[in-house]
């Protein structure tokens, strides 16, 4: 979902500053314009604070929008094994976006590489993955985001995240959907 609407900030909120990936308190009053919502976070843009950040959906209150609504608990559900934990695992990193762009990871092909390893409990999973451009600050956020949203997956024990640069990302990388929506097919 994308969306331009305006808001004033009814508390103080903490916010991630996009691209640079530094945690700010945005002030009470800030006027913003939310320009995406997706993937469990608000991007938004201050005007007057020259920028955009990120504020996650639990601080949703802050811009006058309703808490996200409350799933199951992820871990009282019967673990999942096999195809049906990776298919699992693929279809939550498909609810990660990068803030800047209405896509998810998946196809903006950023996920280089997903593994999954039997451990005692449950099962370890591994992601590589890049971003659209060295140096972006977002990386541990949206890598971090991941990370979360793998372990909530039922079986799912453990999750490492590793960012990697090689092969350096390129725009043919993402799925034709992800092209054609970017205006690129």
């Amino acid at each position: 979902m994308s969306s331009h609407e305006h808001h004033h900030l009814r508390r103080q909120v903490r916010a991630t500053q996009v691209p640079g990936g530094a945690s700010v308190l945005l002030p009470e009053g800030t006027h913003v314009h939310v320009t995406q919502a997706l993937g469990g976070s608000y991007t938004v843009e201050a005007p007057d604070l020259g920028g955009l950040f990120r504020i996650e959906a639990r601080d949703g209150d802050a811009l006058g929008l309703a808490p996200p609504e409350e799933e199951e608990a992820p871990r009282k559900r019967a673990p999942l094994t096999g195809t049906q934990l990776e298919e699992a695992v693929w279809n939550q990193l498909r609810t990660c976006y990068d803030p800047e762009i209405p896509i998810n990871i998946v196809d903006l092909g950023l996920i280089y590489d997903l593994t999954l390893a039997p451990m005692k409990g449950g099962t370890r999973v591994g992601v590589k993955m890049t971003l659209t451009a060295p140096g972006c600050g977002m990386g541990p956020a949206i890598a971090s985001d991941a990370r979360g949203k793998i372990e909530s997956v039922p079986g799912v024990t453990e999750a490492e995240v590793e960012i990697i640069w090689d092969p350096p990302w390129s725009a043919f990388m993402m799925t034709p959907e992800a092209r054609k929506t970017l205006g690129l097919a």
